[in-house]
């Protein structure tokens, strides 16, 4: 059996603080844990009020001395651009790093909620645009879909190239956006190792329509990593995380047709008297042990090729299933780092 070079761990990033947690310090000695490991990136998951991209990132940056940071993601317009085109560049200033900026689209209702004009995909283009001319130094003057901006312009900046801008997509007609205007993509967890090569060849063949070099956009699959947990805890890991997904009305339904799963067995899941009145994702209401007897309405099906379960071994796999589709990394999801120990191994045994 060949076994995988120990560079190619470099191709393996880790969420720090996955879902809702109460200790946002946590993913500094996860951060380290992932460095320990080898791994080539952490990835921080924004949730306002405990877990905020600029502070998370600049504890992460140092306290770590290798390892490159990304985010998964975070949003135009809630952040001015200057704001944001600030946080990167001082990030790779302090830490001699590049940074990812993962960004997405999110769902409707949020924007309203927040009062932020819709998210349509002029409004991510202009966006990166915005904020790649503010990193290389230029000044900017804007009107249009993604607002008004008379006269930006970023000072003292050392030379750093701007961040890499990675949109998280899942249909179709958001895969062709990454592959023509973005540097790369961010797929959703809970796609198959198949909806990520179909997913990958939309990408690259956008890029390559767009006059692009179709090897320059990253593919970063998200997998949710379960490796030799107990039935509970897997069903915590992964079950649950998954109800988030798949109980948001047309977001799941998306999510399952690009897997080609029926989408009308998610009226089981809703059903349950739990997300009967649930606004959003169910995680802002509770918490993921708490969710795992609803879990158990999703085809297990569903679980077991959307997501790497099982032994270290059948998880690792699982993850060269994901990275022969087509993916140039991944991003993992569920575990901390200090639970891939073994993965890792495994990994590398191929």
């Amino acid at each position: 059996m060949p076994t995988a070079r120990p560079d190619e761990l470099a191709r393996l990033g880790v969420y720090v603080l996955p879902g809702r947690i109460s200790e946002p310090s946590a993913a500094i000695g996860q951060a380290r844990a992932a460095e320990h490991l080898g791994l080539g990136a952490v990835w921080l998951g924004e949730r306002y009020g405990s877990k905020d991209l600029g502070i998370i990132a600049g504890a992460v940056g140092q306290a770590t001395s290798r390892i490159t940071v990304g985010s998964g993601i975070a949003h135009f317009l809630v952040r001015h651009p200057i704001t944001m085109a600030s946080m990167a560049m001082t990030f790779q200033a302090m830490t001699g790093r590049p940074f990812i900026l993962g960004v997405g689209r999110s769902v409707g209702p949020l924007w309203t909620a927040f009062g932020l004009p819709a998210m349509t995909n002029q409004v991510l283009i202009d966006s990166a645009d915005i904020v790649r001319r503010l990193c290389r130094g230029e000044r900017v003057r804007y009107e249009g879909p993604a607002g008004r901006y008379p006269a930006l312009k970023l000072s003292d900046l050392t030379g750093l190239d701007p961040p890499r801008i990675v949109l998280a997509a899942i249909g179709p007609k958001s895969l062709a956006l990454a592959g023509k205007h973005f540097d790369g993509v961010l797929l959703h967890p809970f796609l198959t190792a198949e909806t990520v090569a179909r997913s990958t060849q939309v990408v690259r063949e956008a890029a390559r329509t767009a006059g692009r070099d179709a090897a320059e956009v990253r593919v970063y699959a998200t997998v949710v990593v379960a490796p030799d947990l107990t039935e509970a805890e897997q069903e915590a890991v992964v079950g649950a995380r998954a109800v988030t997904y798949f109980q948001i009305p047309a977001f799941g339904d998306r999510l399952a047709e690009t897997n080609g799963w029926d989408p009308t067995q998610l009226a089981r899941l809703r059903s349950h008297p739990k997300l009967a009145n649930i606004s959003g994702a169910a995680d802002n209401a509770f918490t993921r042990p708490e969710l795992t007897e609803v879990s158990r309405l999703l085809p297990a099906s569903w679980l077991e090729t959307g997501a790497a379960i099982g032994s270290a071994s059948q998880c690792a796999t699982r993850l060269w299933e994901y990275l022969d589709a087509g993916a140039d990394e991944l991003v993992l999801h569920g575990s901390t780092p200090d639970l891939l120990g073994p993965l890792v191994q495994h990994f590398l045994a191929r």
